[in-house]
């Protein structure tokens, strides 16, 4: 029997897969994370190179190791063992490549998606460059509206993110955005997709789940 939580979530997801889609965005939900990992390896065809945007909810997927083993190529600027010039020269690769693998910071109930970046290379691909780009978002970053977007970034993802890169900037100790100028500082570009933009092919997997940050 579904539970009224478990209903509330799914008429969530439902209602904003239905915004996505008026706004011309590729939509679908998926109940679980072993869902969503199953239909984003299958949407990805042999031969294609893959870029990967910096995202704990693909990290939590684990379909990078997956699809390696079919041989794709994959552009991964994350690695620990690069130096920041190898790390520069996959981002300028992921841009161009087939398929990009990421997620949102937030998504709004009627079918935006809020980003806050600190390079700006995320953001730049989702936008434009590779052939296809698939977000994948857990339940847990669906909100009202723009405004509880930037909210939810600011008082989440941003500061959780800062302790996961082992950066002293003050969200880390507050909570919350404190409009830094530390050098580290991740909140550096915002961007806001109101429709998908016209010349890029988009699609988002609402996962009825929580997932990343």
């Amino acid at each position: 029997m579904t539970t009224p939580q478990e209903w509330h979530k799914n008429l969530m997801a439902q209602k904003t897969v239905e915004a996505l889609k008026k706004n011309n965005f590729e939509a679908e939900y998926v109940a679980s994370k072993e869902e969503a990992r199953e239909r984003l390896l299958s949407l990805i065809p042999a031969g294609a190179t893959i870029g990967k945007g910096g995202s704990m909810t693909i990290a939590e997927l684990d379909v990078l190791d997956e699809l390696e083993k079919k041989g794709h190529c994959i552009y991964n600027h994350g690695l620990s063992n690069l130096s920041p010039e190898e790390k520069d020269d996959i981002r300028k690769k992921e841009l161009t490549c087939d398929y990009f693998l990421c997620s949102t910071n937030a998504l709004t109930l009627d079918g935006k998606l809020v980003n806050v970046d600190g390079t700006g290379n995320r953001v730049a691909a989702m936008i434009y460059g590779p052939k296809e780009v698939i977000i994948v978002t857990g339940i847990n970053k669906l909100v009202k509206d723009v405004e509880r977007a930037i909210e939810r970034i600011e008082t989440v993802a941003a500061p959780i993110n800062c302790k996961r890169f082992n950066f002293t900037n003050p969200c880390t100790k507050s909570g919350m955005c404190m409009d830094c100028q530390a050098d580290t500082r991740i909140c550096n570009v915002t961007t806001i997709m109101h429709k998908k933009p016209s010349r890029s092919s988009i699609r988002v997997i609402i996962v009825g789940e929580q997932l990343g940050y």
